[in-house]
């Protein structure tokens, strides 16, 4: 027998089809300007604001509502300075041997290269961590379930929060990235989902000239 216990859901609005619309609209204008960036100012940032999109993130479905998620926000500049050596030594194998030259062909209109200058410049860095197992409130210790597929809607849920807040973000993943695991103290059973860089773009930032796919090419409809 299910020991389930639900309540309502008092927070739920129904809009009006035009106002759907015009909300649909609004939202879709304001997340086409989000744009990654590389150069980033030093500019401090509040910590109250990356709390506030932490816990706008942390309400992403996920499997059997579990949360397999934890997020090491570093705004330290020793720690991100040492995120910052062992993430070039892990893109200098990339770059100059590790990767195939056609995923370097696919990256070279993004002009990356193995120097992230922006790990010591951004103000925060924030790691994501996938967590093969939770623990529950009365101890017992439980697989967690699409654990990769929670944690990049938490993480798409993040960056969306970020970008609605005024801030600039950039996903950065050296791989491997197990020395988060030790230079940050989590434990073997969580694993480097993706690294964040969170801050103010550079004044004169530019951005790739690259266009996003029109809706036919990246949906369809029975």
């Amino acid at each position: 027998m299910s020991n389930a216990h639900f309540v309502p859901h008092p927070s739920w609005r129904e809009y009006p089809p035009r106002e759907m619309m015009e909300r649909a609209r609004t939202f879709n204008t304001e997340i086409q300007r989000r744009r990654t960036v590389r150069e980033f100012s030093d500019r401090p940032v509040s910590r109250e604001i990356i709390e506030q999109c932490l816990l706008a993130a942390g309400s992403a479905p996920s499997g059997a509502a579990l949360q397999p998620w934890h997020f090491v926000v570093i705004s330290d500049p020793v720690v991100k300075a040492h995120i910052r050596v062992e993430a070039e030594k892990e893109e200098r194998e990339f770059y100059n041997g590790r990767a195939p030259q056609e995923w370097l062909d696919a990256l070279a209109p993004l002009g990356t290269d193995e120097h992230k200058e922006f790990l010591d410049i951004a103000p925060y860095l924030i790691a994501i961590f996938e967590k093969t197992h939770s623990t529950l409130d009365d101890g017992r210790r439980v697989k967690n379930y699409y654990v990769g597929q929670s944690t990049g809607i938490a993480c798409g849920m993040l960056i969306t929060a970020l970008h609605a807040s005024g801030l600039a973000t950039l996903t950065h993943t050296p791989s491997p990235m197990g020395f988060l695991n030790q230079i940050l103290g989590r434990p073997k059973g969580e694993r480097p989902f993706l690294l964040l860089v969170v801050g103010y773009p550079a004044h004169g930032v530019k951005v790739p000239d690259i266009k996003r796919k029109a809706l036919d090419s990246i949906a369809t409809f029975l």
